[in-house]
């Protein structure tokens, strides 16, 4: 099965190809004898029904950084002529992410996304994993001085952080007796007029925050980040440390009990996040981790993913 591929995504030019999960999925792809285009979301438009993007065919693909990526001239692209469109491009999760959900949801059946456009949209990764009771640490959103105070007076130490963030940016620890917390959401204010998410601090970060990364509905493995000493925040490219794990039986009872609603959403490439014993975010825009998880155990993610996307094309 020789597939169209068009993968929206950050410049492909400035990814780590020894840490970037987009690049071992395009890496994948071309060993599968797929034909690859990439472009960015800005470089999309839609006229008269008809979703189009200024994209560069992928030509070679190496593992030299800084020569990693040959293209081809950009050229004009109908996205509706690809069969697969990888939607991988970070976060912010603002308006232009969402109106390029909107746009990728008007290409109907006969190009399937990775993640499902309008299920992306519809589950930010912190408000997502709310739909499960039991899952999550305590937890508060809201844009409210008040019930954020009198939330971190019931469980003290509690993490506040941007609800539609990523990469650990703008996550702070605020301690029972920390004066700042007027200042910070202050900051957070000012900047947005969106909500925070409050949860209560779990000690057990400082083993490490898990992520779990998931296939068509089934956890395929973990790696573990343990945050630098002193520090709260995990995520590999702000300083935490990968190591290999094991999954534990808690960890599979909480990919049990969100598979099914992954499958059915067409949500088929997942990384959730677990910290001790509870799960704190369902990463469904641009999961990571792949290649740290391939690295370590020789399970490739990618090419599940890519096993399950032709499966599904074959039927």
């Amino acid at each position: 099965m020789s597939l169209r591929v068009a993968v929206q995504m950050d410049p492909i030019d400035q990814v780590d190809v020894s840490a970037d999960t987009s690049f071992l999925m395009i890496e994948n792809a071309r060993l599968r004898g797929h034909t690859v285009w990439t472009y960015h979301p800005d470089q999309m438009a839609q006229e008269d029904g008809k979703i189009t993007a200024r994209a560069r065919h992928l030509v070679d693909l190496s593992r030299e950084q800084g020569r990693h990526a040959t293209h081809g001239v950009m050229e004009t692209v109908d996205l509706s002529t690809m069969d697969v469109i990888l939607l991988r491009q970070d976060p912010p999760f603002d308006m232009a992410y969402i109106t390029s959900t909107h746009m990728l949801e008007r290409l109907g059946a006969q190009t399937l996304v990775v993640n499902d456009a309008a299920e992306v949209r519809n589950a930010p990764e912190k408000l997502y994993v709310t739909g499960f009771p039991g899952l999550q640490p305590p937890t508060l959103i809201t844009r409210d001085p008040l019930a954020i105070a009198d939330f971190r007076q019931r469980h003290g130490d509690v993490i506040l952080k941007p609800l539609y963030g990523n990469g650990g940016a703008g996550v702070f620890r605020l301690k029972a007796d920390d004066p700042n917390l007027d200042s910070l959401l202050e900051l957070f204010f000012a900047s947005n007029r969106e909500p925070v998410i409050a949860q209560k601090f779990l000690p057990a970060v400082a083993q490490g925050d898990k992520r779990i990364l998931i296939v068509n509905g089934e956890p395929v493995g973990v790696i573990n980040r343990v945050p630098q000493a002193g520090q709260v925040r995990s995520n590999l490219h702000v300083g935490g440390r990968a190591e290999a794990v094991e999954l534990t039986a808690r960890d599979r009872e909480i990919c049990a009990t969100i598979g099914a609603d992954l499958r059915q959403r067409g949500l088929l490439f997942v990384g959730i996040d677990v910290i001790g014993d509870y799960c704190t975010e369902i990463n469904v825009t641009s999961p990571t981790g792949a290649q740290q998880l391939k690295c370590f155990t020789g399970v490739d993610a990618t090419a599940l993913m890519w096993d399950a996307i032709e499966a599904r094309l074959a039927r």
